[in-house]
């Protein structure tokens, strides 16, 4: 089992189910765990082990800000970052793509990522370990009319990613003079969407093609700490089951 112990990690987006099995795998595994969300309720209910809880808007620059100086001034560096902050919106065509579901999702799928990976990326390059992992969807390869504003913000979420791996990979094994080896790490992990125990007793007829169970996304969270850096940075990785989980760029 791989173990993450001295290492501290923020699930954001904590309250989900797959945020809640992330961060017991992290646990598990020997993490600090650190959980946001917008809901101090929820966080408590939810996430009693969480060696710290923190309700915040994480689309807003300065509570971010505040978020960042309170968790270095409790727990010390960032070594991880899950992003899970998200949702879903769409329907009714290509015209029917509303501004209040475009303005819903950049918010959430991409604003809240932006500003947490921009406040916690010197601690995530100075990591021996460090990583930031989003959730995306298969739905960026194959866009419909009807989700034309979800693909197109996770879309956005995927170049941004990729865009810290870059600035990962120039900080380290890209270095014009005296590269090192490369020990920080931007993850997409796709999926076509999440079930979990609860949904499949809800529904014991439904086969859930495609879907992504909660607790195998959670171990591949905890495994990420553990691969190679330099093969991770900048790597999109299909947890669909059935298909090639190998990192691709």
């Amino acid at each position: 089992m791989t173990s993450l112990d001295g290492l501290t990690v923020l699930v954001a987006g904590a309250t989900s189910t797959s945020g809640v099995a992330a961060a017991h795998a992290l646990h598990d595994a020997g993490a600090t765990v650190l959980a946001a969300g917008t809901d101090a309720g929820r966080l408590g209910e939810r996430l009693p082990f969480a060696a710290g809880r923190y309700a915040a808007d994480l689309a807003d620059p300065a509570a971010v800000a505040g978020l960042a100086a309170r968790i270095r001034g409790e727990h010390g560096r960032l070594d991880g970052l899950v992003h899970l902050v998200g949702g879903w919106r769409g329907g009714r065509g290509l015209t029917g793509q509303t501004d209040e579901d475009w303005d819903f999702l950049h918010r959430n799928v991409l604003t809240t990522l932006r500003n947490t990976s921009r406040a916690f990326y010197d601690d995530l390059a100075a990591s021996d370990r460090g990583r930031l992992a989003i959730v995306s969807a298969t739905a960026v390869e194959n866009p419909t009319a009807s989700g034309a504003n979800y693909a197109a913000a996770k879309s956005a979420a995927e170049t941004w990613t990729r865009a810290v791996a870059a600035g990962f990979r120039s900080a380290q094994s890209g270095r014009k003079d005296g590269p090192l080896p490369q020990r920080s790490a931007a993850v997409v992990l796709v999926i076509k969407a999440f079930v979990d125990a609860a949904a499949r007793r809800a529904a014991p007829g439904k086969e859930f093609a495609g879907f992504t169970d909660v607790e195998d996304f959670a171990s591949a969270v905890v495994r990420l700490f553990a691969q190679d850096a330099a093969a991770l940075n900048g790597a999109r990785i299909s947890l669909v089951p059935g298909t090639d989980p190998a990192p691709t760029r």
